[in-house]
């Protein structure tokens, strides 16, 4: 059921919003220059344009992070850092992320505010590190909750393990299989989880809350949360099985009506879909040349197309990082931010609520994405936490796996880490059938890089199994199936057709096939059908191929539909325990792996 709720009782909101910290100075995105309706501007209030307190207007700050990943520890390598613009248009690199230092981070930004909110945009969990996977993300819970998140809206990882865990993520109560991990039965979450998109396939109805209303005194602020329509097509059929997952913008514009009937006019939604900024730097500056002109993808259509009663849209999944005014459907600018992922940014947005109306003053609001910047105390709190649950991880996360001699990165089309699963995955299913001809991997199923630095006290180059658990967290099995030559080409145009022509997602392909990407054509042209080889040969339309996959893939997942269409199935190991075994037989401290070079598809640009 819909629920009205005050702010936490055990919360201490201060009163007046705090001005930007050194952690994160460059980037803002303001609507502020127009004069507020029956005032003086924004920035003539007390000299700033996040002053009002009293009368008409309020100052509500809204504090908002997204795709955490259950990242308490921080992250290590590319995923670990944030790259800021300098003002002489150079670029800075900066360590960023680590719960200890998010919780700090959000801390100090609350202080002086009376009237602060602090919302997530999905993945909150799922595809998460040892500490907390292991778990079954127990542990990011109970920190979500140390965080003070008022509300979140559920991501596509929330559904890893199906709609019952994550109703037990909600509600509390041990896990049906693995029980109880300490003396105390986990409580779930103190914050709703919100899921107006996402029906119960028999009642038609909202599997969790479609929205909640964040009260103090007189101000009311509402909030819808969705999860991409296209959830089913990125997660195991067996975490969606019964659910419908409906349209996000006729579902916000739905509950938007609701709230507004219900006399909540100030609204935020809360997606779990994103977009892709012209820039990695977290400061860019997406309002350049005009408001939104930076920015692509499916927000910036759910954007210009989400009801203008909705006043500011918090949203995810891309793990980019944006600030951005998007015209709504009535051509007023309209704030749209993401603070990539992991917990390495936050963002603070000022709404201005006008008590008069009821709604927020959109001329007035101000956002900017800060750096969790590890140069701050860590939060004590925060760190008993990670101790208890790291003490319980440690006697199966700190076991050494194997040895490489320097970083094995996930990043690029295609990608060392990927080629390095891909041929893990190859020689596991050549035990089930050493006919077994190649191995194809996901690139959104690789989720961390390897990094030669150690992590702890493991010493450098050794690969522990926390962080290969890191790499692989999804529990997926290897499966074998035979396909014709004529399906395999088909499914290495899936890469860059069908739902994946837009955003192509390449495959990581093991040792001996290799083909030609040719970026510069569009749609399934991109694969270059002829330069497609096995060893050196031609592939057969008429042949048939034994080929290796994760059960993700296996099920048709990513839009590889043809992937889902094998024959004489035989599934073996998970795949984590693949990736396990080829390290240990393949290196060792004395002969570590090297980085694979990557070269097994030309990319013509």
């Amino acid at each position: 059921m819909p629920a009205t709720s005050p702010a936490h009782p055990r919360r201490r909101r201060r009163t007046n919003r705090l001005l930007v910290t050194a952690a994160g100075v460059l980037t803002v995105g303001a609507l502020a220059a127009a004069a507020l309706p029956g005032s003086a501007s924004a920035g003539e209030q007390g000299g700033k344009a996040h002053g009002h307190q009293h009368g008409r207007y309020q100052d509500v700050q809204l504090l908002s992070f997204n795709d955490l990943h259950g990242n308490l520890e921080p992250p290590t390598g590319s995923s670990g850092r944030v790259t800021e613009l300098q003002p002489d248009g150079t670029t800075k690199t900066i360590d960023a992320g680590g719960a200890e230092y998010l919780a700090t981070h959000l801390r100090q930004a609350r202080k002086g505010n009376a009237y602060s909110i602090t919302a997530a945009g999905g993945d909150m969990v799922g595809a998460s590190p040892l500490i907390s996977g292991l778990f079954h993300d127990e542990p990011t819970i109970e920190a979500l909750n140390k965080l003070d998140l008022d509300v979140t809206s559920v991501g596509n990882h929330e559904f890893d393990e199906g709609a019952k865990e994550l109703a037990r993520l909600q509600n509390g109560g041990c896990h049906p299989t693995d029980g109880c991990y300490t003396d105390k039965k986990f409580q779930g979450a103190d914050f709703p989880y919100l899921s107006a998109n996402v029906l119960d396939e028999k009642t038609e109805k909202p599997l969790l809350k479609p929205y909640w209303v964040w009260k103090k005194r007189d101000v009311k602020v509402g909030f819808i949360g969705v999860t991409l329509e296209g959830t089913p097509n990125i997660v195991s059929a067996e975490g969606v099985k019964g659910l419908v997952f409906k349209d996000e913008v006729e579902t916000i514009n739905k509950y938007a009506q609701e709230l507004r009937r219900k006399g909540v006019k100030s609204i935020v939604a809360l997606i779990h879909e994103g977009g892709f900024p012209a820039s990695q730097n977290y400061n860019y500056d997406c309002d350049a040349p005009g408001a939104g002109d930076g920015i692509s993808g499916p927000i910036a259509d759910i954007a210009k197309n989400v009801s203008p009663e909705v006043d500011a849209l918090v949203t995810g999944h891309t793990h980019n990082a944006y600030v951005c005014t998007i015209p709504d459907p009535a051509g007023n600018p309209r704030m749209v931010t993401s603070a990539a992922s992991f917990g390495r940014l936050y963002t603070d947005t000022t709404l201005t609520y006008d008590r008069r109306t009821g709604d927020i003053a959109r001329t007035a609001v101000e956002s900017a994405n800060h750096v969790v910047s590890r140069d701050v105390p860590k939060a004590p709190d925060m760190t008993r936490l990670i101790d208890k649950w790291n003490t319980l991880a440690a006697p199966i996360g700190n076991r050494a796996i194997g040895h490489i001699s320097g970083d094995i990165v996930k990043d690029g089309t295609e990608s060392p880490l990927g080629d390095l699963i891909a041929d893990a995955q190859l020689a596991c299913a050549r035990t089930l059938d050493p006919e077994t001809d190649l191995a194809l991997m996901n690139p959104g199923g690789v989720r961390a890089s390897l990094t030669y630095a150690a992590s702890g006290g493991e010493g450098d180059g050794v690969v522990t199994f926390a962080e290969a658990f890191t790499v692989q967290p999804f529990a997926n099995t290897v499966n074998l199936q035979t396909f014709t030559g004529e399906q395999l080409i088909q499914a290495l145009k899936e890469q860059v057709s069908g739902s994946n022509e837009a955003a192509p997602k390449i495959l990581q392909v093991s040792d001996g096939l290799t083909y030609t990407l040719d970026l510069t054509k569009s749609g399934a042209d991109r694969v270059v059908t002829d330069s497609i080889r096995l060893n050196g040969e031609a592939i057969d339309p008429s042949a048939s191929y034994r080929v290796a996959t994760n059960s993700f893939l296996a099920g048709g997942g990513d839009g590889f539909t043809t992937l889902g269409q094998g024959a004489d199935d035989l599934v073996g190991d998970d795949d984590l325990k693949a990736l396990e075994q080829y390290l240990t037989a393949n290196s060792s401290a004395g002969s570590p792996l090297a980085p694979p070079a990557a070269d097994r598809i030309t990319i013509v640009r």
